[in-house]
């Protein structure tokens, strides 16, 4: 079975693949378009800004080729929200996989101090529906990073809550994607990360 991590200017490659190693998974980093068309399994993942990265997406074509594999797919943190509809961070048309939106978390007024901007840390995921969760994962804590969410909707396959409920994970026929970081969720993101090449 072949993996392979979308190597382009906003990634958290070098983490990904090393949480992959620890599951004894070799995955190849590349922009190779054929080399990712006939992998197995396929990891997007992203750390940056939505609209810098769309633009080198589309410049390198690995828009249309994203949107165009049949083989699962996992979208990671910045990977979720370009694979959504749109992105308020400058106003981004994104990849349409999901049709959820992509916004800004704006505190409650006078809560500025409890829940601050990014939301960093560790929080719980509930109401999952996707193969990519085995029954355990209900309620545990897992690692997010980001300031932008993606709201609920038909694709939501798992939900958390910061400031408000957004979609914690999501899921369409062979595109899955997480909001937090799998690859530094301890046992946990593991077991997903698991899951997921196990499809």
């Amino acid at each position: 079975m072949k993996t392979v991590i979308i190597k382009y200017n906003a990634g958290n490659i070098e983490s990904v693949n090393n949480a992959l190693n620890r599951l004894g998974v070799n995955a190849e980093i590349t922009a190779d378009h054929e080399k990712i068309r006939n992998a197995d399994k396929v990891i997007f993942p992203g750390v940056g800004e939505a609209s810098t990265t769309m633009k080198y997406l589309r410049e390198q074509k690995l828009d249309e080729l994203i949107v165009s594999l049949k083989q699962p797919v996992l979208g990671i943190c910045l990977g979720l929200q370009l694979m959504c509809a749109y992105s308020e961070e400058g106003d981004t048309k994104c990849l349409g996989i999901f049709a959820e939106k992509v916004k800004r978390f704006v505190p409650k007024p006078g809560e500025e101090y409890i829940t601050k901007v990014p939301h960093m840390g560790w929080n719980s995921i509930t109401n999952l529906k996707s193969n990519l969760f085995s029954q355990e994962i209900e309620n545990q804590y897992v690692y997010f990073v980001h300031s932008f969410f993606a709201g609920l909707g038909n694709d939501t396959a798992a939900i958390c809550n910061y400031i408000l409920s957004f979609s914690a994970a999501l899921q369409k026929d062979n595109f899955f994607a997480t909001q937090f970081h799998p690859e530094k969720s301890g046992t946990i993101g593991a077991k997903i990360l698991e899951n997921f090449i196990n499809l």
